[in-house]
């Protein structure tokens, strides 16, 4: 349904009122969807072409697909900084064409690449930037603004630092302190990842995830990495060139039954291994002897070397006796931890250079080793289980 002029008035009321975010705004979080939306620029190129979609309220969808594909363009459609050429947009049944375009956006967070912070305000000054819009007093926003960034993961003292003094990985914290601000209930992330290092993107990415499982906000972010797309979404939207949609599913079903040769060949042909990333691992788990920095070594071949409280610091490999050197450590191999899934424990026997996967509890302290014969085992029986559970009638 779309609202009445007058309801959508009654609406505005509130918020200039009370300074809160509008009613409009907390009901726009349930969901966003798209009723055959299209794009055309001048000229008659399609950048968005009948595009029908739903994002479920407190899930996170990814749109994911090559360049020209109209992710971003139909991510900017939901707040209105695109128009659409046809078609409606829809946020909890309210047609975004009634409400306002800076109302409207004052109830949605949005990150962009890179934060998209004011250079010229302080860290603290532009998570403050919407509350502040919305009426609230200096003190409740600047109270708002170090509770965020705390959440966020940043020390109260980089509230008084400039974006120029803060890293990348830093900058796109406080993008998402920004946006969670005035709590909306929907959040619009483009590529919001992209512009940081691996290391820092998976670190971010994480962090993403721990948020939104405290948080529970309606996402819709735009990725063109396939990786990052299965990790972070609870449903993925596959679209491509000219701006159609190809597929939507949940990220195992993607991967496992991709709609035509454009979504198999989009997310690779190492789709296999990445489905294994939603299998659980039921892999025994033994146990190793770990010796500490300094502790004899017994000549045995490869030791695993622990710290003080039992996390794997790395590997030595010594065929005679001797003692025990950090110089001496290799770092190769990553950790799964305990309750992981068959991905990260065949990653961690393949990366280890003892060929040992070193298994970890949720505090990173040492568990015991997996070996690779046993996890590909495991994944011969979890492939076995899937087969016939698809052969039992309905």
């Amino acid at each position: 349904m779309s609202l009445s002029a007058g309801h959508a008035h009654r609406m505005r009321s509130v918020a200039c009122q009370n300074g809160q975010l509008s009613v409009v705004a907390v009901t726009l979080g349930r969901m966003i969807r798209f009723d055959r939306v299209t794009k055309t620029y001048p000229g008659g190129t399609v950048a968005v072409d009948d595009l029908t979609l739903e994002v479920p309220r407190g899930r996170i969808t990814v749109l994911v697909g090559p360049s020209g594909c109209g992710k971003t363009t139909s991510l900017r459609m939901v707040n209105r900084m695109i128009e659409p050429t046809s078609g409606t947009i829809y946020l909890d049944g309210v047609d975004t064409a009634t409400i306002p375009p800076t109302e409207l956006r004052r109830g949605i967070g949005y990150v962009i690449q890179q934060g998209g912070l004011f250079p010229h305000r302080t860290v603290e000054q532009n998570v403050m930037t919407v509350p502040r819009l919305l009426g609230w007093s200096t003190a409740k926003a600047r109270e708002r603004a170090r509770e965020l960034l705390e959440v966020v993961g940043l020390a109260p003292e980089l509230g008084r630092r400039y974006p120029g003094q803060l890293s990348g990985g830093q900058q796109q914290r406080v993008g998402v302190a920004r946006a969670l601000a005035a709590d909306p209930p929907v959040l619009l992330m483009d590529e919001p990842f992209s512009a940081v290092d691996p290391v820092v993107r998976e670190g971010l990415q994480d962090e993403l995830l721990t948020l939104q499982a405290r948080l529970q906000k309606t996402i819709l972010l735009v990725t063109h990495d396939i990786d990052e797309a299965v990790k972070l979404g609870n449903e993925v939207a596959v679209l491509r060139v000219g701006g159609r949609l190809a597929q939507v599913d949940p990220p195992a079903r993607l991967l496992a039954e991709p709609a035509d040769d454009f979504v198999a060949s989009f997310v690779g042909r190492d789709r296999g291994y990445r489905s294994l990333a939603f299998q659980g691992a039921q892999v025994q788990i033994h146990p190793e002897r770990a010796v500490r920095v300094g502790d004899a070594l017994d000549g045995s071949g490869w030791q695993l070397v622990v710290d003080d409280a039992g996390r794997p610091l790395g590997w030595i490999d010594s065929d005679h006796e001797g003692i025990a050197s950090a110089d001496d450590l290799r770092l190769g191999g990553t950790l799964a931890r305990q309750d992981g899934t068959l991905r990260a424990y065949l990653d961690a026997a393949l990366s280890s250079p003892s060929r040992r996967g070193v298994v970890v509890d949720d505090d990173g302290v040492l568990v015991g080793i997996v070996r690779p014969a046993e996890v590909l085992e495991a994944i011969e029986a979890a492939g076995r289980a899937g087969a016939a559970g698809s052969r039992e009638p309905a």
